[in-house]
């Protein structure tokens, strides 16, 4: 019964949703388009090989997915990886990687009628669905149809298992229908748990994002890119990745009382979503901050203060072009963003204090001084000058965060074999 009214609900609710996706179009045209996707009208797949289906919601969850079907597409060359996403800027990320090498479509709304359509016309021998992103219809109509449902890399904050629980006549059954979940952490395991999840449905592999992998050829482009943006001066880079309305001020704030003791210092400033480029950009300008846009081409020259890196697909570069990073998403409640990508490349990491997304990460970066959690402007100018006057502290520091990337590696291989597993049982 819970689940019938909650169909009726999404179908009622879908002429709002589709009002949000042209409101939000006029921003980012690409929320008009596809929209037959979303619906379940995608190209049918002939069958005869195995179908790998993956979803992840957007651009972060997708990166978190890039390694493992990487590596899935070698343990099962002949199958077809199925990869879908909720948003456009995910969905570009599918397609800058892998070209035509995945089936990429948007992923299908939680309607039964959709889903029978979707699941119709690719014929997945397995769902995978990165982090958190659980649809009742979804996990009950892939259990109908003896599909295996793996969760990877999951994370649940107690704040989503406090909502999760108010519906539990949707959670509970919808849990009990997943195959397996493979959780983040031990406290992200038991919440799951909490919330009615099987002991034998549950595996604690760790974060996949720790498998972070960086090849020469990133290493040497990063080198390149650190020397065009300190110039002959060899200027110091401050990294803001990953920003949202609300910390840009506070970033800039911060930024402005650093430069009274290191004038030359350049923000290289990354909004985390491409439709506020403009803003952010007018933002500095209104400020008579001398700002040049990275989709330029141009190197800063020593008057510009600030860059904007107005691109996609190029944080984990810019980790690597940076003396001090602060991630994003952390000053306002969003929850953070990921803390890994700067730790591997060795570069010590602040944040603001809201990080009950990467809740294990941030701990295990505090615990080893890799990273400061920062809240305030003052705090903010404070600790990025403290780095910049010693240097041999930002260096111990950067060393710790990487030491703390390097010994949590092995998640991806134990999710690999769950994957594999439910493959083989099927």
């Amino acid at each position: 019964m819970a689940l019938a009214i909650y169909s009726l609900l999404f179908y009622l609710l879908t002429p709002l949703i589709l009002l949000r996706l042209l409101w939000r179009g006029q921003k980012s045209p690409e929320y008009r388009q596809r929209w037959a996707e979303r619906f379940g009208f995608v190209p049918s797949i002939e069958t005869g090989r195995k179908v790998i289906w993956v979803h992840s919601v957007s651009v972060g969850e997708t990166l978190a997915a890039v390694p493992m079907i990487k590596q899935l597409q070698v343990r099962y060359p002949d199958a077809l990886l199925v990869v879908t996403t909720m948003t456009p800027t995910g969905s570009a990320r599918v397609k800058a990687v892998f070209g035509s090498s995945v089936y990429h479509v948007y992923a299908p709304y939680d309607l039964p009628d959709v889903l029978y359509r979707f699941l119709n016309r690719i014929h997945p021998d397995v769902l995978v669905i990165m982090e958190t992103e659980l649809w009742p219809n979804l996990v009950h109509r892939c259990r109908d149809r003896n599909i295996p449902v793996v969760v990877a890399n999951a994370r649940l904050s107690e704040k989503s298992a406090r909502g999760y629980q108010k519906f539990s006549a949707l959670t509970l059954p919808m849990l009990q229908r997943i195959n397996c979940i493979a959780a983040q952490h031990e406290d992200d395991g038991e919440r799951f748990l909490g919330l009615g999840l099987s002991e034998h449905q549950l595996v604690v592999t760790g974060n996949i994002k720790f498998d972070l992998s960086l090849d020469d050829e990133i290493k040497a482009r990063a080198q390149s890119l650190k020397a065009q943006w300190q110039g002959d001066s060899k200027r110091p880079v401050l990294l803001a990745a990953s920003t949202h309305r609300g910390e840009d001020e506070i970033i800039l704030d911060s930024f402005e009382q650093v430069r009274l003791s290191f004038p030359e210092l350049l923000l290289v400033l990354v909004p985390r979503h491409p439709e506020r480029f403009d803003e952010v950009f007018q933002c500095c300008s209104n400020r008579g901050l001398q700002v040049i846009r990275h989709s330029s081409g141009e190197s800063p020259s020593l008057e510009d203060q600030v860059l904007l890196g107005d691109t996609m697909g190029e944080l984990l570069l810019f980790f690597g072009a940076c003396d001090i990073a602060f991630v994003g998403g952390s000053l306002v409640p969003v929850g953070g963003h990921n803390l890994i990508e700067p730790a591997a490349w060795k570069v010590p990491v602040l944040s603001g204090p809201h990080l009950f997304n990467f809740s294990e990460a941030s701990r295990l970066l505090l615990e080893a001084e890799g990273m400061v959690v920062c809240e305030g402007v003052g705090v903010i100018a404070h600790q990025v000058t403290e780095l910049l006057q010693n240097p041999v502290s930002a260096t111990q520091m950067g060393a710790a965060a990487k030491l703390v990337a390097d010994n949590n590696r092995g998640a991806l291989d134990q999710l690999l074999d769950i994957i594999e597993r439910q493959l083989l049982e099927r």
